[in-house]
């Protein structure tokens, strides 16, 4: 698959998309802790009870398809925005790089939730750390 490179343009058209899919992401994940840990809890009162105890059973079940279900969710939206061209980097803190040419140079056009706007770069291999202003 050919690479994509984005404009500043194009990668900043693409930020509500993106801040969008990064909030609902974050909300996705900790729904799922929720429920794993009570997947966890309901299992421990599972090994606690006769391993017959069908409503036992069919919570565990829930929950389990619950959380396959939230995992698939959270995959085909990565799999959305990383078709796009768009590199995830950290869902928690919402950092997301777009792949650019900057003066024939491959570089990262970075981006953190809460900035208004793409106004960093770094290269291929600095990473956040190692973000240069554009201007």
């Amino acid at each position: 698959m050919e690479r994509k490179y984005f404009s500043l343009e194009e990668a900043n058209q693409l930020l509500p998309l993106v801040q969008s899919e990064l909030t609902y992401l974050q909300e996705l994940k900790k729904q799922f802790y929720q429920k794993y840990h009570e997947l966890q809890s309901v299992k421990k009162r599972l090994a606690y009870v006769a391993k017959t105890d069908t409503a036992l059973k069919d919570e565990v079940f829930t929950l389990e398809c619950q959380l396959d279900f939230m995992d698939i969710e959270a995959r085909m939206r990565l799999k959305n925005l990383i078709d796009k061209g768009i590199q995830v980097k950290d869902i928690d803190i919402g950092l997301v790089d777009f792949p650019a040419l900057l003066n024939g140079e491959e570089v990262l056009l970075c981006w953190k939730q809460g900035e208004e706007q793409i106004t960093h770069y770094h290269g291929e291999q600095d990473g956040f750390a190692g973000r240069k202003p554009l201007q």
